[in-house]
């Protein structure tokens, strides 16, 4: 086990850090295009690391099957849970998609009941707690002005996270988890930019609109939230209990909505408050 302060520096630093990146993702995509930012992002970032490891003498070398499992689970977590909810941000407010990202462990409790693995009757009850509080969000009003399209976008992304968190561990990785880390961000990456050029963004994208805002958001998000968060949280998953790890999935959600409340001024209603406190509360 690490020393504690260096788990309580990794702990708070996802828990903050991560909370923040659904302001700066919003920040981001207005002048932004969503997959392209969000692909560049994940290039910096993994580009970065790789440069780290090198130059600390460790070797980035993998094998074709564990490129293929990173690549599998970047696209999974990062390509598609991530990319999907900063195109959902271009329509619903930061916390809303927070909230429904908050949803992800007790998908994984329903993905372990599908899959007929032994689920105690108290977190299975849990998961209908959360899957009240994630329909209250979504009912016509009680939503904060979202559009139907964004939260389909946003729950799509969190189901993708969900796939990725649950079969990521029947992959082959490599057994360095910074390695392993450095692949998903790149293969997440190109990914996003073949789907942004793909959906046109490329043609569309005007440059010289893109505020500094945006691009500090955008800095922000690929040093901050993927670079020494996604390594915070790869190095928690090795050095931590996992019960500690997952205390995250509580504390973002608040984070964001406080900082979307204050910065953004996004209104929180009496549905979304109801519904985040039982997601939040359940899982």
């Amino acid at each position: 086990m690490a020393a504690r302060w260096k788990l309580l520096i990794a702990l708070w630093t996802v828990y903050l850090v991560w909370g923040s990146t659904y302001l700066g993702i919003k920040l981001t995509v207005r002048t932004l295009p969503a997959f392209l930012s969000a692909g560049s992002r994940f290039l910096l970032a993994g580009s970065l690391l790789a440069l780290i490891l090198v130059l600390t003498g460790r070797s980035i070398r993998v094998t074709r099957r564990e490129l293929t499992g990173s690549a599998l689970l970047g696209i999974s977590l990062l390509g598609l849970g991530v990319g999907l909810v900063t195109l959902a941000e271009t329509r619903i407010d930061s916390s809303v998609a927070a909230m429904i990202a908050g949803s992800v462990p007790l998908q994984v409790i329903l993905l372990r009941t599908l899959a007929r693995e032994r689920v105690a009757r108290a977190t299975r009850l849990s998961v209908l707690v959360g899957l009240a509080g994630l329909a209250l969000i979504a009912i016509p009003g009680g939503e904060g002005g979202a559009s139907a399209v964004g939260l389909a976008i946003a729950l799509g992304a969190s189901i993708s996270w969900s796939l990725g968190s649950f079969f990521g561990h029947k992959l082959p990785l490599p057994r360095d988890g910074f390695v392993a880390a450095t692949w998903e961000m790149l293969s997440a990456g190109f990914f996003l930019l073949v789907l942004g050029v793909a959906s046109g963004e490329l043609v569309t994208m005007e440059p010289g609109g893109f505020s500094l805002e945006s691009i500090a958001a955008w800095l922000y998000l690929a040093v901050f939230g993927t670079l020494i968060a996604f390594t915070a949280y790869t190095w928690l998953l090795r050095n931590a209990p996992i019960s500690k790890v997952v205390t995250h999935q509580y504390v973002n959600p608040l984070v964001a909505i406080a900082l979307g409340a204050l910065l953004l001024d996004e209104k929180i209603t009496l549905a979304v408050g109801v519904g985040a406190a039982l997601i939040v509360g359940s899982v």
